[in-house]
């Protein structure tokens, strides 16, 4: 696996983080926090883009983001928000990322590498979305989902996503289905839900 970049970037003032989990520069998360032996959570830089496209390309093979398609995102912030997770050693174990577009966040894609599945990454850098949209004043956090991917959608369920509607044969190739999900992030007096 492809290490991705440790430089630091410096945290974007709008995009607070949360707890250990720190944009900047790699700062430890201990393995005991659940995270699997992530050495951080931080922002996608521009140095990653390689080593995330690469790891696309392996987990989404149909509909892979192509490198100019992770420019582009990139070159979207702050409204575009992306985060990586790497283990000690710098290597890409996963990334997030979500378009903040005022009230309603939207998850634009959340993947964990194969061999880093089964260690709970995909609820930690989801955790963080959810943080980075609620700082950004979204009251719910929207996603789609293809209907045959039983783990996340177990994931966003246990997380407390509701089922809104289906997009029939949405993904293609394979006519897959997309389920579409929404969390209620806060009520109107600020309390999360």
């Amino acid at each position: 696996m492809t290490p991705v970049s440790q430089e630091s970037v410096a945290p974007e003032s709008d995009a607070p983080t949360s707890g250990a989990l720190k944009t900047g520069a790699l700062d430890a998360v201990p393995p005991s926090a659940g995270s699997g032996g992530v050495a951080a959570v931080r922002a996608l830089c521009w140095p990653d883009i390689p080593a995330v496209a690469a790891a696309e390309a392996e987990l989404f093979p149909d509909d892979a983001w192509s490198p100019a398609s992770w420019w582009g995102e990139l070159a979207a912030r702050p409204r575009r928000d992306y985060v990586i997770a790497v283990d000690p050693g710098g290597a890409l174990l996963g990334y997030a990322g979500a378009d903040h577009g005022g009230e309603v966040s939207d998850l634009m894609t959340i993947a964990v590498t194969s061999a880093a599945r089964g260690r709970g990454l995909g609820r930690l850098l989801l955790a963080e979305i959810e943080h980075r949209a609620r700082a950004r004043g979204a009251a719910a956090l929207l996603l789609e989902v293809r209907a045959d991917n039983a783990a996340a959608l177990e994931l966003y369920r246990s997380s407390g996503f509701d089922v809104l509607s289906t997009r029939r044969r949405y993904y293609q190739p394979g006519d897959v289905d997309a389920v579409v999900m929404r969390k209620l992030l806060a009520d109107k007096g600020g309390d999360a839900t």
